[in-house]
């Protein structure tokens, strides 16, 4: 094959290649954008969202038909959400099921972080069972005592937000905390996994709640939601 030939293969071959990868990134676009589970499938979704997503919109909400809503509320022993009750008092008679959700830290005592969220998030039957977010790990308190404490200390908290919610916990736990812990086999509560686009398999046991898209689009303003099904 003649230098000439080989120059224009080389350009087709390489421009084949370029518009595979647009294409290729242009789906994963859309994918981010725009996926959400089938409802035939999961009929129950909807969304988590605080302080970082804004105030909530309700008409938005519900174009976007979000069945429930989960309200980042608490974190810590002093952290609290910003728009947590504004959002809380903009659900209040919309005949949506919200739900509060707590950020756990294992440096903090347990009881100093219940005490955060029983004064933060009402006494409300109606609520959603309440979601404890586990991430953070214990090493990272640099106290190998805190470390081999964990379980017993969770286990306090557990029991003293259920003694407040008068329900039990769903613990939203992350693939990093999971490997590190395997909490999922020690506890056993209704879990709040999270992987986007692909059903989560890393905690060894049935779902009750996915975080399926980070990043979906509302149709009614584009805002970005962490959508979120329901496994019934």
């Amino acid at each position: 094959m003649g230098k000439k030939k080989k120059s224009v293969f080389r350009f087709w071959i390489e421009a084949m290649l370029l518009l595979a990868l647009v294409g290729t990134g242009g789906f994963l676009w859309w994918q981010r954008q725009s996926w959400a589970p089938p409802r035939a499938q999961f009929p129950m979704q909807g969304v988590v969202t605080g302080a970082a997503d804004g105030v909530i919109d309700i008409s938005a909400l519900r174009t976007a038909r979000a069945d429930f809503v989960y309200l980042e509320a608490s974190s810590g022993e002093n952290g609290r959400d910003e728009v947590f009750g504004r959002n809380l008092a903009a659900l209040a008679d919309t005949g949506i099921p919200h739900g509060a959700v707590h950020t756990y830290d294992p440096c903090i005592p347990a009881e100093r972080q219940a005490a955060n969220f029983v004064t933060t998030v009402p006494r409300d039957p109606t609520l959603l069972p309440p979601a404890i977010a586990l991430d953070k790990p214990a090493s990272a308190c640099g106290d190998p005592v805190i470390d081999a404490a964990l379980e017993s200390e969770l286990t306090t908290f557990i029991n003293q937000v259920e003694g407040h919610a008068g329900q039990p916990v769903v613990l939203k736990v992350s693939e990093a905390f999971e490997e590190t812990y395997a909490i999922a086999s020690r506890i056993e509560r209704n879990l709040w996994l999270e992987n986007d686009w692909l059903q989560p398999d890393y905690a060894g046991r049935p779902w009750t709640l996915w975080t399926a898209n980070a990043q979906l689009s509302n149709p009614a303003n584009g805002a970005k939601m962490r959508w979120v099904v329901v496994q019934q």
